[in-house]
């Protein structure tokens, strides 16, 4: 049988080709956002078997296996590994033009090296065994698997009260070369809603920063940007901000202390309230972002933990998420203009989860390029349920129509799996089959080194320019 991921998977033109192996291909990996375990990287983890490597975590997997009628157990229960797995494989063949069907072959391609077979339930004994034999090997652990797939460096995902300890170890370590930078991502700051929660959380930036907060939201303030130093020490140079909707809410400084100290002293603030403080420290945390020189993400339109009985069961990040809708053209057209008219609109990403947003976004980002900053605003990858083919042709063809492709900072793995880097291969060869193509039809000009150049560049030369990295 012919392997499914052939060398020119996705690739239907002789330009395509040409782009894809000797333009893309070659170029290593900076996967600016992530949510990998820095502690898994220190301790540079070893995998017992496939279905650890590939389950743990995996809520896309999650999601189509509750579909298929797999029981909880072998989900995200207790059921034993070798079972789970034997559950995943009877599954994969029913993702046909699921997104997951092209992940998981790419997966077993690279970087396990199995391309001759089909997962599926006659085929898994024998595919478990072989990947379970590579994931015994010293060179397929956590940092050997980086190794393997030409990672340079990896933004994980991480709360302003961590420690970073493991990214502090994983920096003095000279015998590893891959740099594992930490992201600030401080939605727990304006999570106010729980007050408990809130207070308890409050509680830890208190210890983290070593500033007694009180009920002052002026302490508060100086916590966060004590945090923020210390990120930046340990080489931040990214804040992560999620939002179901982006919040539009006038609040003055005096009426987010007010709301501050109501909730210190056990009050649960009205949703009104929760809008008002979450528009105020938006503000103040952009500002900050700008202060340090970060790239600031805001990732929008994702309504989280629909199902509240699995939520009181499992937690969240379990696959009970989805596509939110709503308004954001004021929010954002307010939020951005506020910060330019100061002077302290950082360079900033936007991801978009829903696609009826996606010319609203990329129409109000070019409102915001300042003429100094080569693509400082950007239009964020295809992100969650987007980051497969057609979210990613869509998201392509609106930045293309809309700014400069040439300009754009390109993909990343937003993933928890050491085995996803081959999301930047799908991308890659998405992004050569959309270029080579139109070089086929006329609508682009069949210049290998015009088109290469660009093809290069968002693979990986624009994002290693963009944020300011060292050493990179």
């Amino acid at each position: 049988m012919k392997p499914f991921i052939s060398e020119n998977f996705l690739l239907t033109s002789d330009a395509a080709v040409t782009l894809y192996h000797e333009y893309a291909k070659v170029m290593p990996i900076l996967d600016y956002h992530c949510h990998l375990s820095p502690q898994e990287v220190s301790e540079d983890r070893r995998f017992s078997n496939l279905a650890e490597a590939w389950l743990e975590g995996d809520h896309y997997k999650w999601r189509a296996m509750r579909a298929a009628g797999v029981d909880e157990q072998f989900v995200t229960g207790d059921g034993d590994d070798d079972e789970k797995f034997r559950q995943w494989a009877s599954v994969v063949p029913q993702c046909l033009r699921n997104p997951l069907y092209h992940w998981t072959h790419l997966e077993l391609n690279r970087p396990l090296g199995i391309n001759d077979r089909l997962l599926s339930p006659e085929t898994a004994a024998s595919i478990y065994a072989e990947a379970n034999e590579k994931l015994a090997l010293p060179e397929f652990s956590a940092r050997g698997i980086m190794r393997k797939m030409e990672v340079r460096l990896v933004c994980t995902t991480d709360d302003p009260v961590d420690s970073l300890e493991h990214h502090a170890a994983i920096a003095a370590d000279a015998s590893f070369e891959i740099k594992v930078l930490p992201t600030m991502r401080p939605d727990k700051a304006m999570a106010i809603a729980d007050p408990v929660a809130y207070n308890a959380w409050v509680g830890k930036l208190e210890q983290a920063a070593g500033v007694t907060i009180g009920k002052s939201y002026e302490d508060f303030l100086a916590a966060l940007a004590k945090r923020y130093d210390y990120f930046h020490a340990q080489g931040c140079r990214l804040s992560d901000h999620g939002f179901t909707q982006f919040p539009n809410t006038p609040c003055s400084e005096s009426e987010a202390a007010s709301i501050f100290h109501e909730v210190r002293g056990g009050a649960t603030p009205t949703p009104e309230q929760c809008e008002q403080f979450a528009t105020a420290l938006m503000h103040e945390l952009a500002v900050l972002n700008h202060t340090k020189g970060w790239t600031q993400q805001l990732h929008l339109g994702a309504i989280r933990n629909n199902n509240s009985k699995q939520f009181a069961k499992l937690g969240p990040d379990a696959g009970y998420d989805s596509i939110a809708d709503g308004f954001l053209a004021e929010s954002l057209s307010r939020f951005f203009d506020s910060l330019a008219n100061k002077d302290c609109l950082a360079r900033t990403i936007v991801y978009n989860l829903n696609p009826i947003h996606n010319d609203l976004i990329a129409t109000m980002l070019g409102n915001f390029q300042d003429g100094e900053t080569p693509g400082k605003m950007q239009f964020g990858s295809g992100w969650w349920f987007l980051d497969q083919r057609l979210g990613m042709i869509d998201q392509l063809n609106t930045l293309s129509n809309h700014g400069l492709l040439s300009q754009f900072v390109g993909m990343l793995t937003d993933s928890r799996s050491f085995l996803s880097y081959t999301r930047h291969e799908y991308f890659r060869r998405i992004l050569c089959e959309l270029l080579g193509s139109e070089m086929e039809a006329g609508l682009l000009p069949r210049d290998f080194a015009l088109i290469g150049k660009l093809v290069q560049d968002v693979s990986y030369n624009n994002a290693a320019g963009y944020f300011g990295f060292e050493g990179v």
